[in-house]
C-alpha cells in the first residue's frame, strides 16, 4: 500500500501548505513521484487537474470565511491567492454561483469541496484482464509533440493532438506503415524532465522512418498490458482508473518511470467491442 500513502503525503502537503505558493514540483516530490506521473495519477484517480483541486479547496474555505467573519472581502482574497478583488470574485462566481458580497450576506448555497483521502477498492468491482510480458526494444515513427507539464497543458494538448491526427488521416497512414512487433497506434508518454513531456502517436516500425514522420525507440521493458474493451475515450479512462485504484495498489509491481503506451487497434473505435490496448512498463 505504499502507493497510497506516496499520493496521500502529497494531498496532505497541498492542504498543510494550501495558503502558500505550491509548486507542482514540490508537491510531486511529496509523492516521490516525477511530475508528469503525479499529474496524470492524480488526474485519472480524481477527474480534475491538481491545480484545479488547489484553486477549489482555497474558494471553498475563502466562502467559509466570508460566512463567518467580517474580515474585509479585498484581504481574504489576498490571503486565498487572488491579487485583486475582482480576479477573487470571478472565480469566487465561477464555483459557488454567487458574489462575495452576497456570500457575506448569507444569500445563496455554497458549493464545498472538501479535502481528499485516497481510498482504494482492492476487491475490484469489475474483473482486469492483463498480462505480465518481457518485450524486446523496438522502434516507433510517428508525429510528435512537446508539452508544458508546469501549466498542464498536456492534460488539454493531447487531446487537440489526436483530434487533429484523426482528422487529417495521419492515423490511417500509420496504420498502413505499422509493420513491427506491436500492431496498431500507439500513443506515448515520454517524460523528459519535471518541466515537459514528448507525446507521440505513431506505431511500431521496422525501417528508416519516412519524410513526414520523426523516430524513437521504447526501450526493453517488463509490461503489464491492460485490454480494454468499449468505445473511445470511456473505456480506456476507465481501465486507467482501475489501474491506479486496484491494480498498483494491490500488486507486487511499481512502475517503472519509462514511457507508458495506449495501443489502438483498426476498426471504429465508437463501437462497443472496439479493442485496445495500455502497457505500462513494471518492475
Amino acid at each position: 500500500m505504499m502507493w497510497v500513502k506516496s499520493i496521500q503525503s502529497a494531498l496532505n502537503y497541498m492542504e498543510e501548505k494550501l495558503l502558500e505558493e505550491l509548486s507542482i514540483e514540490e508537491i510531486a516530490k511529496q509523492a516521490n513521484f516525477s511530475v508528469f506521473h503525479f499529474q496524470r495519477t492524480f488526474n485519472v484517480m480524481t477527474g480534475i487537474t491538481v491545480a484545479e483541486y488547489i484553486r477549489r479547496r482555497r474558494l471553498t474555505l475563502a466562502a467559509n470565511e466570508l460566512r463567518k467573519s467580517d474580515r474585509k472581502i479585498i484581504d481574504i482574497a489576498h490571503k486565498y491567492g487572488y491579487e485583486t478583488p475582482e480576479a477573487f470574485s470571478k472565480a469566487f462566481r465561477k464555483q459557488h454561483g454567487i458574489t462575495p458580497t452576497q456570500a457575506r450576506k448569507h444569500s445563496g448555497n455554497f458549493i464545498s469541496y472538501n479535502r481528499l483521502v485516497i481510498q482504494v477498492n482492492l476487491k475490484g468491482e469489475d474483473p482486469m484482464n492483463y498480462k505480465i510480458v518481457d518485450h524486446e526494444a523496438f522502434q516507433i515513427i510517428g508525429v510528435r509533440k512537446q508539452f508544458s507539464l508546469i501549466s498542464e497543458q498536456n492534460l488539454t494538448g493531447i487531446t487537440e493532438m489526436w483530434q487533429q491526427v484523426l482528422t487529417d488521416g495521419t492515423d490511417e497512414l500509420l496504420s498502413q506503415l505499422n509493420n513491427g512487433p506491436v500492431k496498431g497506434v500507439i500513443g506515448v508518454c515520454d517524460d523528459k524532465s519535471d518541466q515537459s513531456i514528448d507525446y507521440w502517436i505513431g506505431t511500431a516500425y521496422q525501417d528508416e522512418a519516412p519524410d513526414k514522420f520523426e523516430a524513437t525507440e521504447i526501450p526493453a521493458s517488463k509490461w503489464a498490458i491492460f485490454e480494454v474493451h468499449g468505445a473511445m475515450p470511456d473505456a480506456i479512462q476507465k481501465v486507467w482508473k482501475q489501474i491506479f485504484s486496484e491494480w498498483f495498489p494491490s500488486s507486487s509491481y511499481v512502475h517503472a518511470g519509462t514511457p507508458e503506451l495506449e495501443v489502438y487497434s483498426d476498426g471504429d473505435a465508437s463501437e462497443e467491442d472496439y479493442y485496445s490496448e495500455i502497457w505500462i512498463p513494471v518492475k
